[in-house]
């Protein structure tokens, strides 16, 4: 922690002791310079709302052993809704992202807000309470969406996928749930969020590539996620190669890397081989069986996403490129084509030293990526400060 001149308030204090920095209180005042006296009344504050807890004396340095402060992850939970075109996964987090209990609600594709939205809250309203009548506050929603999303306003702004959701607010349909803020953002970027936790957070500069129905990217470049100016940063599945010249994308233009490496066009393509599939995780499945066609095609779609990767691995040269979505599901496949034009079309500086991973959660990806977002926000040095001045106004 850097020293200011102004003094290190009780959010500072919690951030060191949530990032696990400090955990005593002699720490803190050696990281902040404040006085013992300081130190006990932040801390006191933090503990009066639960954020920090003093458990069993540490080991000690000699005199009296000093008690060790813990972040207290189960003084608050967080509701999750991530959303997508066929199925949305539901959870219920503590406050280190957590999860707690979840439940996957299928749905009729094409569904718009007005007829999924009162589902998802019910579905959401039901699984919180399960945790019972004595169940920590909720502190915050968090929802992500496929498509681009306008952080700002919290809905769609343009999704191929999700038609009818365009510029429709998701906030109302929560208010009645709890009376807490609701953070939205797209897929993606939920998931290169939930890639940062535990031993990749070391990844200041990260790639995400969710293949799943279309495509999608995630970026963290110097430790911060990338939205860009509208939020569309990460849209490489409507970049135009030359396989695809021709075809018709379902966003309405032609030649996008999608409309033939996409999920939807994997199951599109092997429909027209006779096999029986409706959507990709039905690809991957029989990809697993050994089904030659799959399999082919699912190398063929690593080989074209590469080509688009290729261009984004000169551009921001990041440490490490993460492949998930459903086509994770055939990730040796998907990964082996993918190296092909991948390490054949970007320059070899950026190359040598690049990781190529798979996802760290599976497809509780995106439920934990959305506590994540949503923590961060919540759980502020700007939002704690807040808890801590409306305990003092009490």
């Amino acid at each position: 922690m850097t020293r200011s001149l102004t003094p290190a308030t009780a959010g500072e204090v919690f951030a060191l002791v949530r990032a696990g920095t400090a955990t005593t209180r002699s720490e803190i005042g050696q990281l902040t310079g404040l006085s013992r006296t300081a130190v006990a009344s932040r801390v006191s504050a933090l503990q009066a709302l639960g954020l920090v807890v003093e458990c069993e004396e540490g080991p000690s340095t000699g005199g009296r052993p000093p008690a060790t402060l813990t972040f207290g992850v189960d003084a608050g939970i967080v509701l999750v809704a991530a959303i997508g075109r066929s199925r949305t996964q539901l959870a219920v987090c503590d406050l280190a992202g957590g999860l707690l209990c979840t439940e996957d609600v299928e749905q009729e594709i094409g569904s718009n807000p007005a007829e999924l939205m009162p589902l998802v809250v019910a579905r959401l309203a039901a699984l919180r309470d399960t945790l019972g009548p004595e169940r920590p506050r909720t502190v915050g929603i968090g929802v992500n969406l496929p498509g681009t999303v306008d952080v700002a306003r919290g809905c769609s702004r343009n999704s191929p996928t999700m038609a009818g959701w365009d510029g429709v607010p998701l906030q109302p349909y929560f208010a009645a749930l709890d009376a807490v803020p609701t953070f939205v953002d797209n897929d993606a970027n939920a998931m290169v969020l939930a890639e940062r936790l535990g031993e990749r957070r070391k990844f200041r500069d990260m790639l995400l590539i969710k293949a799943s129905t279309g495509l999608r990217a995630g970026i963290v470049s110097g430790g911060v996620l990338q939205r860009g100016a509208v939020g569309a940063v990460g849209e490489i599945g409507h970049t135009k190669i030359a396989a695809a010249q021709g075809v018709v994308c379902r966003c309405g233009n032609i030649g996008c890397v999608e409309a033939v490496a996409g999920g939807w066009a994997l199951v599109r393509d092997l429909e027209a081989l006779g096999r029986s599939v409706t959507h990709i995780r039905d690809v991957v499945e029989l990809a697993g069986t050994g089904d030659t066609e799959a399999r082919r095609l699912i190398r063929d779609s690593g080989r074209r996403i590469g080509e688009v990767v290729a261009g984004a691995v000169n551009l921001l040269d990041p440490e490490a490129l993460v492949i998930g979505g459903d086509i994770a599901g055939a990730y040796d496949i998907f990964v082996a084509g993918m190296r092909e034009t991948l390490y054949g079309n970007a320059i070899s500086t950026a190359t040598q030293t690049l990781q190529i991973l798979p996802w760290a959660y599976g497809d509780r990806s995106g439920m934990i990526g959305c506590a994540s977002m949503t923590l961060d926000q919540v759980l502020s040095v700007g939002a704690v400060d807040r808890m801590v001045a409306g305990l003092v106004r009490r």
